[in-house]
Formats: C-alpha cells, sequence, structure tokens
C-alpha cells in the first residue's frame, strides 16, 4: 500500500478533498462525518487484506451508487444483489461493500 495513493483514490470516490495530512509517514485519517476511516500502510500486507467486507458504505439509492462506481472505474466484484448491496475491491485488494440504508 502507497498510502498517498490510497488516500487520493477514497478522497477521490468519496468525494473528499485530497490534501490532507499523512501522519507519521504512513497514517491517513478520511475526513468523514461520524465513524471515520483511518488508513494505514505500516500494517499492510497481503495476508491482511479483507476477503469478505469488514465494512460497508450507506447509499440511500443503490443504483446511482452501482453506476458511479462503475463509471469511476472501480473493481466491482459483484452486482447489485438483492436490490440492496454490492460488493468492490480498493486498489490494495480489501473487498468492500456499498448497502442501501
Amino acid at each position: 500500500m502507497v498510502i498517498e495513493k490510497s488516500r487520493n483514490w477514497y478522497s477521490d470516490i468519496l468525494g473528499l478533498p485530497a490534501d490532507g495530512e499523512i501522519l507519521f509517514g504512513h497514517l491517513y485519517i478520511v475526513p468523514m462525518n461520524g465513524t471515520g476511516i483511518v488508513l494505514d500502510s505500516k500494517i499492510y500486507s497481503e495476508k491482511n487484506i479483507f476477503k469478505t467486507p469488514p465494512f460497508h458504505l450507506n447509499t440511500t439509492n443503490i443504483e446511482q451508487a452501482y453506476e458511479y462506481m462503475k463509471d469511476k472505474n472501480v473493481e466491482l466484484t459483484t452486482e447489485i444483489e438483492h436490490n440492496q448491496w454490492f460488493n468492490f475491491k480498493d486498489p490494495d485488494g480489501n473487498h468492500l461493500m456499498v448497502c442501501k440504508c
């Protein structure tokens, strides 16, 4: 994991500025309202890549979210399932989910 690459990718996907400070050369806190996401390149290793989504991002419009991710060339790993959710991979290979909530 290259922390700057991950910061830029998550910032782009979430529509956030990518100008936040990288802490201690390996940490980036994604600036979100409520619960945040912490990216840490120091603990990265291939054996730590999540094969199932450890959390999901919420949306009120699952179809729009799916098309948005597709337009951003995100690697989608499922179609929209049960009209409620879909999975994708981040650039480091972690599986994540978007859920209609």
